[in-house]
């Protein structure tokens, strides 16, 4: 297989500019760069590296260290070249002998307060500050130890200072502070600053989160955190790690290295958590993990991380992980480990054994959007090829079908318009029913320099998250709806539109179906959906609808970012319609800084739609009951395929409830802590007669298994990812897989062994890369797609095909996928979860940064530090009139189930409105929600549940009993001697 072609990963000191191209001389080469470009970069460019310190390509040039002086023909002085854009004609020296003597000099201020213990330094071997005293060619320093920062017991003074003296008595060096070592995952050393400003700079213009500065004057300037009381973990930081990689020196470092020492190798691959898709470099010495750097070539993510991606991996060795194959007859049964040939023989016995009892409808598969492309196509492939039915579901339908599905109506494709770069050209941002501070950080940070460059914010959510008011950054407008009334909202901004001429006629009569935007321009200007009309259903201000619907409109570039808070509705799929509705409106398609962007909340939730998880659709978004597109796969299959659809995971469980449904095959998926109705969902599993789950860990739904295969995590596999913005990211094994197999291994393994017992033809894939051409050859959108592209290109956008060689970043330029646009009427339909005397309030559900989706990865890091349990939000009005006060145990109660979790006090959140996480299963928020979904989808309401919530002295009965029952279903037998 071709290997990967890593782009140019030096250091260029600043930047890249885009203008017109400048031509000059450096040390007598010429050299031609973009107008605009530092004198650093264009000689970085001809493979001339000048000294530096402060400088670095992912941030501003600053011009502080004074190391990167350079001589400049017919100019006075030595300018620093970091900060001296290019001329045409210019004739640049950085080698002259005047130069060289300054540099040192520099250098020789630098390293006379900075500690010389470069031996036993961690970041000995990865130090700017050594490799810059190697560069300027320092040997020695003429400075006599005196007042530092670094030398804990105090200097002795030169001859003739005046400055107080150290004595041996005396209590230290008053300028010297110890490490700070608050944070988790890096320490602050402050010993060893320079006051580069790297790492201030970086949380400014990288992260946006504005936590550091450099406080005092001169010698006393130093890093800060906060106040003098603050240490790192008390402070603003949100551990994104992107000032430890802008630190030269080891005064920001991970703590990892510090342990094990410098990486000597790495791979680049990419993060397995939300569905940003950022490209990391995992270092590593030898076969064992030191660090995740962000990678600079990242398109997702250029160069920038969180503090999941960045830090939270060491899920990958936890004690609590399982290794071994186990099975047991019953679910009151401790667990049996035993070889992976007798565990498949099981499982493949008992599968095969329920259909020639029950029918071949009886069993099926859930695959996750935590697996690649690969694994998530042969999982369905199973179910289809081996299994012979369409039972096959993926938790992406239970977050992002409505996207799908509305897209798809309005638009003719399934998925985003845009690229992540995109946003750099918006001038109005326009995010409803997402948080992406919280559940996509790396792109919120783009978003977050967009407005701070001037774009304006529009805010529709029920809770004031952190982008409506921040450091740096307010909300133009926040619209604070009542949960559940999305489609209304969305109708009344149309309307505003509409009855006001604010649309793009020419946009609608050149791209979209003219005659449907009549009708639905007659439907959205009826006086019943008007800001005003609408105001006591939504509790949206009009006079602030309005103004955010002028804004959009005529604002310039908008584009729509949204989230689970649109399509985890009864009307998820109305919503994106409306939201298709109004791009189309002002004709806010086709071009960058536009678009409409379903922001995904895990990392393959897109590749798992792609790749036919659906019970309906076979890969490529077809549906099964197209004879032609059944006989190409069952040509390629040699088996036959079902033209009617499968069922979904609720009618899986309904049906497992009545007795139909007998054996499920559960790949990296936790229905029982993720699905909604939790008491429906463990009574469903609780009915299956061979419930096979493939995971890292023992998760709640194996407390109903009988068959556990182990699983793999991202650091051991190859494949493929595709993020929010369509973009296939490869992912490349970086260790081998510590239970012996990858996860498209264990698939394959387990198909064989129904298939031998079956006397077919058994799989033999010997690599993802061959599954990716099975997947190109059947699926339009990947026709191009192969692993050589993707190690060319680092990454492409589908639809990639003969048409679009290269990808495709932007969709629909000039014409739709469908054809024309097409206007779809969305009319307000109330859910039938209400509110009344029993439960007056509304819980709605969400994310938080520290945490991924159920927690079964990041709570078995050190992320758990930030957030240990599940809180819930209440406003200071509701919790007075309950008795409620900050901290208290809390009874949360729905007409599904009640569960009890730690009050949190605040105004985020509107009176009548409660909100809390569902990250641990100790509190399983899910057993509040209901089993209302979207009238085309299934997806679940999770947003919207009536609740009331009561003082409580701790876990409900039900927690404890559930608890009970957790603790007794993962026992494991002690292993035979």
């Amino acid at each position: 297989m071709k290997d990967l072609i890593i782009p140019d990963d030096r250091d260029m000191g600043t930047p890249a500019k885009t203008g017109e191209p400048v031509t000059l001389t450096i040390d007598g080469f010429e050299v031609t760069v973009p107008e605009g470009t530092s004198v650093m970069r264009a000689a970085a460019e001809v493979g001339i590296q000048v000294p530096k310190l402060c400088a670095t390509d992912s941030l501003d040039a600053f011009g502080s260290c004074r190391l990167c002086v350079v001589e400049i023909e017919g100019r006075r002085g030595t300018p620093a070249s970091c900060t001296t854009p290019v001329a045409p004609g210019m004739a640049v020296h950085t080698q002259s002998k005047k130069v060289r003597k300054i540099r040192t000099g520099v250098m020789e201020l630098y390293i006379s307060d900075h500690p010389l213990d470069c031996l036993t330094c961690s970041a000995n071997g990865d130090c700017e500050l050594q490799d810059m005293a190697g560069a300027v060619g320092l040997r020695d320093q003429r400075y006599e130890a005196g007042r530092n920062h670094y030398d804990a017991k105090g200097g002795t003074l030169a001859q003739g200072d005046t400055r107080a003296r150290v004595s041996e008595g005396d209590k230290g060096n008053p300028e010297y502070i110890p490490a700070d070592t608050s944070n988790p995952y890096f320490s602050y050393d402050p010993s060893k600053c320079i006051v580069c400003n790297r790492c201030v700079r970086a949380c400014e213009e990288v992260q946006g989160t504005f936590a550091l500065t450099i406080e005092g004057r001169g010698f006393e300037s130093r890093v800060s955190a906060g106040t003098a009381e603050d240490d790192f973990l008390a402070s603003d930081c949100v551990s994104c790690g992107a000032c430890v990689q802008a630190c030269p020196t080891a005064t920001l470092q991970e703590k990892s290295v510090i342990e094990i020492g410098t990486p000597n190798r790495s791979v680049v691959t990419t993060c397995a958590y939300c569905g940003v898709g950022c490209s990391f470099k995992a270092e590593m010495q030898g076969d064992e993990l030191v660090r995740m750097v962000p990678y600079k070539h990242g398109k997702a993510n250029r160069g920038h991380s969180c503090v999941k991606g960045r830090f939270a991996y060491g899920y990958a060795h936890h004690s609590d992980r399982i290794l071994n194959p186990m099975i047991r007859d019953r679910v009151d049964e401790p667990w049996r480990e035993v070889g992976w040939d007798e565990a498949l023989d099981f499982a493949a016995s008992k599968m095969l054994g329920l259909q020639e009892t029950y029918g071949k409808k009886s069993i099926g598969v859930i695959t996750s959007s935590r697996c690649t492309n690969e694994e998530t196509y042969l999982v369905q492939k199973l179910a289809r090829s081996v299994f012979g039915n369409n039972n096959t579901d993926t938790c992406a339908r239970v977050c992002h079908s409505p996207t799908g599905y509305g897209l798809g109506q309005t638009f003719g494709t399934s998925a985003g318009t845009q690229d992540f770069d995109s946003v750099e050209d918006t001038d109005v941002i326009f995010v409803i029913g997402a948080n992406p501070t919280d559940g996509h950080p790396v792109f919120a940070s783009r978003m977050k320099k967009r407005l701070r460059q001037g774009a304006k914010l529009i805010v529709i959510d029920p809770r004031r998250i952190d982008l409506v008011r921040s450091a740096h950054i307010e909300a133009a407008h926040h619209l604070p709806l009542r949960p559940g009334t999305n489609v209304a909202v969305v109708t009344a901004l149309a309307h505003v539109i509409v009855t006001e001429g604010l649309m793009d006629e020419d946009f609608i009569r050149s791209r979209c179906d003219w005659e449907e935007f009549q009708e639905y321009a007659a439907f959205v200007s009826d006086p019943r959906h008007s800001p005003e009309a609408t105001a006591l259903l939504t509790g949206v201000d009009p006079q602030a609808l309005r103004a955010a619907a002028h804004l959009y409109a005529t604002g310039g570039n908008g584009s729509i970012y949204y989230g689970l808070g649109v399509t985890e509705h009864s009307q998820g799929s109305t919503t994106v319609m409306g939201i298709a509705n109004l791009a189309m409106l002002t004709g806010n398609l086709g071009r960058r800084g536009v678009g409409v962007n379903p922001l995904r909340g895990q990392n393959n939730v897109q590749g798992a739609c792609d790749m036919g998880s659906f019970p309906h659709e076979l890969p490529g978004y077809r549906h099964v009951k197209n004879a032609d597109v059944r006989e190409m796969f069952e040509a390629l299959w040699g088996t036959e395929i079902d033209p009617e659809p499968g069922l979904r995971i609720p009618n899986m469980l309904d049906c497992a409830v009545d007795g139909t449904f007998k054996g499920l095959y559960c790949q990296g998926e936790d229905i029982l802590q993720s699905d909604p109705d939790t008491k429906h969902v463990a009574a469903g599993l609780a009915a299956m007669e061979c419930v096979i789950v493939h995971d890292l860990f023992l998760n709640e739904t194996a407390n109903y298994a009988h068959v556990f295969l182990p699983g793999s995590t991202f650091l051991e596999k190859d494949g493929t990812f595709t993020n929010a913005e369509r973009r296939i990211n490869r992912v490349r094994e970086v260790m081998k897989p510590l239970n012996g197999y990858a996860d498209w291994e264990v698939t394959q393994l387990l198909a064989n062994a129904m298939l031998k017992k079956s006397g077919r033809a058994e799989w033999t894939y010997t690599h993802p890369a061959r599954i990716m051409e099975e997947i190109a050859a059947t699926t339009p959108s990947f026709a191009g797609v192969d692993y050589a592209l993707l190690e060319t290109k680092g990454s492409v956008q589908w639809p990639c095909n003969e048409e679009h060689p290269d990808g495709t970043p932007l969709m629909h330029v000039d014409s739709f996928m469908r054809g024309k646009g097409k206007f779809i009427i969305t009319e307000y339909v109330a859910t039938d979860e209400k509110t009344g005397p029993r439960f007056p309030l509304l819980l709605t559900t969400g994310r938080i940064l520290s945490q991924y989706n159920v927690g079964a990865q990041t709570r078995r890091t050190e992320n758990t530090i930030w957030h240990e349990a599940d809180v819930l939000e209440i406003h200071p009005h509701d919790a007075e009139n309950r008795g409620v006060n900050e901290g208290d145990w809390v009874k949360l109660a729905s007409r599904s189930g009640e569960t009890a979790l730690r009050a949190k006090i605040t105004d985020r959140v509107s009176p009548g409105v409660v909100y809390t996480t569902f990250h641990h299963p100790d509190t399983q928020a899910n057993v509040i929600t209901t089993d209302f979904s979207d009238w085309a989808t299934n997806c679940p309401e999770f947003k919207v549940t009536a609740v009331q919530v009561s003082p409580s002295n701790g876990p409900t009965d039900w927690q404890e009993d559930y608890a009970a029952q957790a603790a007794q279903a993962r026992r494991i037998l002690p292993a035979a001697e």
